[in-house]
């Protein structure tokens, strides 16, 4: 039986709460820099070779879907501002266990994720230093970025804040420099001539046909992974009545620069045919258009890319176990608070587990087949996290319709347009199946929710045993 919207609200108070930090420019640069991660720089290529230009309209249907599901989850923040993230929204509005089950698999595939964004930072590091030990590049990484978030929210925020900046200053040089060959009709030393035209010659629209264009999901979707964070940051930023609408209502102008247009211009440019598979489109640009430095300028840029995203990770894991605490759902150590703000033991438990699944990730010889189980990991969780939060919207309206009624930031279209988004994600789910490399993660993730289930159903039982033993003593 689930809580009134007043004594939710009550409930809420009584909790730790974070302190609100974060100015309108960090989360602004925090929701960009969920938008634009290695999934876009390195991904991308992989995803035009399978569905050819069509993936422009992959990006449009996938963006249009996760920017009504963040309008939704917006609604339900300021609904309450005594919610500090998404999870508490499922907590309160699905109950204790769906709250469990969604916070404790958010903590797990942002753990995975910043392991392997560490691992790829240190990659792009012995560019510069081919000698160098993986293995050093990536614990100092993953160190470094603790410490910062040890310090206070402030820091996290100015690192993604200048994390952020480096990309979309990338982006937009990539940008320029596309459409200044395609106005001068560049021709590549591959005899390619720049031109629009390339988006609709024949045969590049649906080069594999249907089954191309939705495989072209499964990959986009990882994409996408990190855009809730808005929802993660809500709780630490000043004046979110203002600040939460504008990051949330400007996602559908990111997606289009800087998925949409800028795909259209690397495949203006070296057309589709051209496009690797296996490396990033970005670098190919920029080294079709003769700069010298093109490809240490994008070495810089994805290193910075990957890192961003492991900082998002430690960031968001951490306040995931934090909220966990504080609905008696994980030890009550988690939901301290240090000096400057922070949950350092939070920080601390996720860094471990961080530390021990980066040396396991080193010692398996195959690390591309790793990656691509773990992105697919993190798709099926963020799959379920994105499905809870409208699950939560549904509640949501049926306990709180005043609240609903009061609000100033409503889901255009509310309900009907909360279930087309559900059954968005049910259709993209089941689009994992279609590959064996990615339908692998769809047989191990029943077993860690089954998991979830059970240790619920464990930490139920022995509260109850432990509230019979006080009451009858």
């Amino acid at each position: 039986m689930h809580q009134s919207c007043d004594s939710q609200d009550a409930a809420l108070q009584e909790r730790g709460v974070l302190k609100r930090r974060l100015e309108n420019r960090h989360l602004q640069l925090i929701s960009i820099s969920g938008a634009i991660g290695t999934g876009l720089f390195m991904g991308s290529g992989k995803i035009i070779a399978l569905s050819g230009t069509s993936i422009l309209l992959v990006y449009a249907i996938i963006g249009f879907f996760v920017f009504c599901i963040m309008r939704a989850m917006g609604e339900m923040l300021l609904a309450n501002l005594q919610m500090g993230s998404f999870a508490d929204l499922v907590h309160n509005y699905l109950g204790p266990r769906a709250g469990f089950i969604l916070s404790w698999s958010y903590w797990l595939s942002w753990v995975v994720a910043a392991v392997g964004d560490v691992v790829v930072v240190a990659g792009f590091v012995q560019y510069w230093y081919p000698d160098m030990p993986t293995w050093l590049p990536a614990f100092a990484t993953m160190f470094l970025l603790l410490a910062l978030n040890m310090l206070a929210v402030k820091a996290f925020g100015e690192v993604e804040f200048w994390f952020g900046l480096v990309k979309i200053v990338a982006i937009v040089l990539l940008v320029v420099t596309g459409l200044v060959m395609v106005a001068t009709s560049y021709t590549s030393p591959a005899g390619v001539t720049a031109s629009f035209s390339h988006l609709v010659a024949p045969g590049v629209v649906l080069p594999h046909g249907i089954i191309g264009f939705l495989g072209g999901f499964q990959i986009a979707i990882f994409s996408f992974v990190g855009t809730e964070l808005i929802g993660t940051a809500a709780a630490e930023a000043k004046n979110p009545e203002r600040t939460l609408p504008k990051a949330i209502n400007t996602i559908p102008v990111r997606i289009l620069l800087f998925y949409i247009t800028a795909l259209a211009c690397i495949i203006s440019v070296v057309s589709w045919a051209n496009v690797p598979a296996n490396r990033s489109p970005f670098v190919e640009l920029f080294l079709l258009g003769g700069l010298p430095a093109a490809a240490g300028i994008i070495n810089f840029v994805v290193l910075t890319s990957a890192a961003s995203s492991a900082n998002s990770g430690v960031y968001s894991g951490s306040r995931m176990l934090f909220g966990l605490s504080h609905q008696q759902q994980a030890p009550a150590g988690f939901g301290r608070l240090s000096r400057a703000g922070t949950p350092v033991r939070a920080l601390m438990f996720s860094g471990v587990c961080m530390a021990i699944a980066l040396t396991l990730l080193f010692i398996i010889p195959e690390v591309m087949t790793v990656f691509t189980l773990v992105s697919t990991i993190s798709a099926v969780m963020i799959i379920v996290t994105w499905s809870l939060i409208l699950m939560s919207y549904f509640a949501y309206r049926r306990q709180c319709p005043e609240a609903h009624e009061r609000s100033g930031f409503k889901l255009p279209g509310g309900r009907m347009t909360a279930g087309a988004s559900q059954a968005f994600l049910i259709f993209v789910l089941c689009l994992l199946a279609i590959e064996p490399d990615t339908r692998a993660a769809l047989y191990v993730m029943p077993l860690w929710y089954l998991g979830l289930l059970l240790a619920y159903r464990h930490r139920a039982n022995a509260g109850a045993r432990r509230m019979a033993a006080t009451t009858a003593s």
